[in-house]
């Protein structure tokens, strides 16, 4: 059963699979910043009023599914999680103590999806993204 979110005068049932990338696509989320990434992500949505019901981070890109009020706009939305996030990344993980410009974590770009009907389908394959590639790979090393 879906779960309709109120505002003052506004009913919205508004998810959206979000996935962002590392800068250049290196394979810079492991160890303990893969196991914190979380937690960043998950006090930055609450900040902005956005429920995370599911996050996944492989090693070079993280895989959401939010509820974003309508208030908000999804492209303001990742912009400050993106801008945030790397901004604590290099803080706690990376011990970088100032904020000098070019620093960047993620890249430009990201990718945004309504979810419908799908929600459950979507969930499911956040939940296995990282088996479902390592099962691609087997199957290109073996040439099929």
């Amino acid at each position: 059963m879906r779960e309709w979110q109120s505002q003052a005068h506004v009913k919205h049932y508004c998810k959206y699979h979000i996935v962002f990338v590392s800068k250049y696509r290196r394979e810079s989320i492991y160890g303990t910043l893969r196991k914190g990434i979380g937690g960043i992500l998950r006090e930055l949505c609450r900040q902005q009023g956005v429920e995370l019901f599911e996050g996944y981070a492989m090693k070079a890109h993280i895989h959401m599914l939010l509820m974003i009020p309508p208030k908000f706009s999804v492209a303001n939305t990742v912009g400050f999680l993106k801008e945030k996030s790397a901004i604590r990344i290099f803080r706690d993980y990376l011990q970088v103590r100032r904020n000098f410009p070019g620093r960047h974590f993620w890249a430009r770009g990201y990718c945004v999806s309504t979810v419908g009907l799908d929600e459950q389908m979507i969930r499911e394959y956040i939940k296995n993204q990282e088996r479902e590639e390592k099962r691609q790979e087997r199957m290109r090393l073996a040439g099929l």
